[in-house]
């Protein structure tokens, strides 16, 4: 009896563990597109850090970052409970908010904007002090980004029980974490790796080791680039994605959409259309807020001070 009630609870923990691997690996997919941004952003972070103090930043930016979860994640839950029909506007208000970032981010590339004096004042703080600055920023963006992370995973597993959208809950904390920062320590590490290899190659003559030197300074700012290029891209369809499947309106068209992407371009045309459906979405609505969001501060600024 004792042998098969044992049985029965490694079962019972074997379908729980299951279920949980299966609802992370949906959750880790749908919060992938946050991914490429927070990986950009946390990375451009620690530039102008010295190199001996790059790595000691980043761990303690990844400390605020579990401490920022860590007040998530009991939220979530609570919400979850108490007031689950929030779920859907946040994730509307979070999916808004990546495409604002996306817009933003077209907006300061490709239109003229006038500057700020930041550079110019962190050059007259004591190194101490700017890295204190750049920690607390990058951890005041990983809150946003982890925040986004959270309530999208909490519409994944909002059907599921609490124990299981708890487990899951901590599973992406955990494993978002672990991957941003670890990334981070890697990506801003390459031009060191490759400095290295340059002197050894330089003291040994090594040509393997001047080649893969070479590749890794060359490879460091491409790799920030196309970090910040696929961030951007994934902004506008995990934002684009989020509106559609919140409004079913929009739900219905993009079905229309690809019904008819199908018809006339087969299993390309079905497999592009839902994406390219939410791209152009998650850029209108960005260019819409950002829009009202640029007449609402432009106004302000102009009100006269009593």
């Amino acid at each position: 009896m004792a042998g098969t009630n044992l049985l029965t609870l490694l079962d019972d923990i074997t379908t729980l563990l299951d279920d949980i691997a299966t609802m992370s690996k949906v959750a880790t997919k749908k919060t992938a597109g946050v991914l490429g941004d927070d990986l950009a952003l946390n990375a451009q972070q620690v530039t102008g850090v010295s190199a001996d103090r790059e790595l000691p930043v980043v761990w303690a930016v990844a400390k605020g970052s579990l401490l920022n979860k860590t007040i998530l994640v009991p939220a979530a839950l609570l919400i979850s409970v108490w007031l689950p029909w929030l779920i859907t506007p946040l994730l509307m208000v979070g999916g808004l908010f990546l495409c604002f970032e996306g817009a933003e981010k077209l907006v300061e590339k490709f239109l003229p904007h006038p500057k700020n004096d930041e550079l110019s004042e962190s050059e007259n703080l004591d190194l101490v002090e700017y890295e204190k600055q750049k920690i607390k920023g990058a951890i005041r963006t990983d809150f946003i980004l982890s925040a986004e992370i959270i309530v999208i995973t909490l519409g994944t597993v909002a059907g599921a029980s609490l124990l299981n959208q708890a487990l899951v809950l901590s599973v992406i904390a955990v494993i978002m974490t672990i991957g941003v920062y670890g990334l981070v320590a890697g990506i801003v590490k390459l031009d060191d790796a490759g400095l290295y290899l340059l002197t050894q190659a330089q003291q040994t003559g090594n040509r393997f080791k001047e080649v893969l030197g070479k590749g890794l300074l060359a490879a460091a700012p491409r790799l920030m680039a196309f970090l910040a290029f696929a961030g951007t891209v994934a902004m506008f369809l995990v934002g684009g994605g989020i509106l559609v499947h919140g409004i079913s309106l929009l739900h219905h068209w993009q079905i229309s959409v690809t019904e008819f992407a199908l018809t006339n371009l087969g299993t390309l045309g079905e497999v592009l259309a839902p994406l390219l459906f939410d791209g152009v979405l998650g850029v209108l609505a960005g260019a819409l807020v950002v829009l009202i969001h640029h007449t609402a501060v432009s106004l302000k600024a102009k009100k006269p001070a009593n």
